[in-house]
């Protein structure tokens, strides 16, 4: 049986030989999720479904349609929430080395496992609260008599190091690994005992790792943005020059950053730089959906190696302790 600094050990997360290199190198080898080009399909489609329901709502809110606008912004949700589930399980897929499911049954199991994704953040915002409840608790006896005074001192440290630690796990386990702890198989409850073991035995870990995710989405995402500008630039410069679109270039880079063109007077435009105008505001719609998946896999296949990571050094430890 394991002696007491062992239990102790293993409960701070330091019970077994944790492969730092190793797990790094799995979560900044999470770039070449961008190659991706299944995941990549999935969440073009979701995310152009769920955009043009947010714009049709926007429209339908706009013209006084408030059943309308509730419903389509609903549905953007919907698909939204269950496309990315269902890259989710394509990365999954990808980053434990099993076949890529299509991405037709991809949807389908997507909207068979989402809803443990909600039960189980649910579950877990049940627990916060709870404990912010038992928090408040402390500081409603803090307030009875000369005993409160004591108490008072007992509650600032226990409250600093409570909300310290809960914003900790909420950000580095809960939000990031619930996806794919529920993509990796696991029914809800197994989601939420697996989450609550990782805050008790790895949330330092886990925290490290889940920084190094934020450090690649956010290396992708500024080459990315360095990509749009420069190229859309370039493009509007260029249309200006050659084709002879008599409006400012800036006018033209509108859609790379998923805006509409305004054009206050219409007669002030020859009709020629309005089809050019349009034209434009698609193709650029097209670069913004990209500039905006592209980091987005990078952070899915992130998070399902740092899960991944987790789960190996729990397997290695489990080992190391048979023998």
């Amino acid at each position: 049986m394991p002696n007491a600094p062992e239990t102790l050990n293993r409960a701070l997360g330091r019970g077994s030989r944790f492969d730092w290199w190793q797990a790094l190198v799995r979560v900044l080898s999470s770039i070449e999720a961008v190659r991706d080009g299944r995941a990549m399909y999935m969440l073009l489609v979701a995310y152009a479904g769920a955009g043009t329901s947010m714009a049709s709502a926007i429209r339908a809110y706009g013209q006084g349609q408030l059943p309308w606008a509730i419903g389509l912004g609903t549905a953007a949700l919907f698909i939204a929430f269950y496309g990315t589930n269902a890259a989710g399980l394509m990365l999954m897929d990808r980053a434990m080395g099993r076949p890529v499911r299509d991405p037709r049954d991809a949807v389908f199991d997507a909207l068979g496992i989402g809803h443990r994704v909600l039960l189980a953040l649910l579950t877990m915002m049940l627990a916060a609260a709870a404990l912010a409840g038992a928090v408040l608790g402390l500081y409603w006896l803090s307030g009875l008599g000369e005993l409160g005074v004591w108490l008072f001192a007992l509650a600032v440290p226990v409250t600093v190091l409570l909300i310290g630690l809960a914003m900790l796990a909420g950000v580095a386990v809960v939000a990031p690994l619930t996806g794919p702890t529920v993509w990796s198989g696991a029914s809800t409850w197994q989601a939420v005992c697996t989450l609550w073991r990782l805050i008790r035995e790895r949330l330092l870990q886990a925290g490290v790792l889940t920084g190094g995710v934020s450090l690649a989405t956010g290396l992708v995402g500024a080459a990315t943005s360095v990509m749009v500008l420069v190229g859309g630039r370039v493009m509007a410069e260029a249309s200006v020059a050659v084709l002879g679109v008599n409006v400012p270039p800036q006018v033209l880079m509108a859609g790379l950053f998923g805006r509409t063109v305004m054009i206050a007077d219409v007669s002030t435009v020859a009709a020629r730089d309005l089809t050019y105008i349009s034209a434009a505001s698609v193709g650029g719609g097209v670069i913004f959906a990209l500039a905006l998946v592209l980091p987005t896999l990078v952070y899915l296949r992130g998070v399902c190696e740092v899960y991944l990571a987790l789960q190996a050094a729990d397997e290695a430890e489990g080992q190391g302790g048979t023998e």
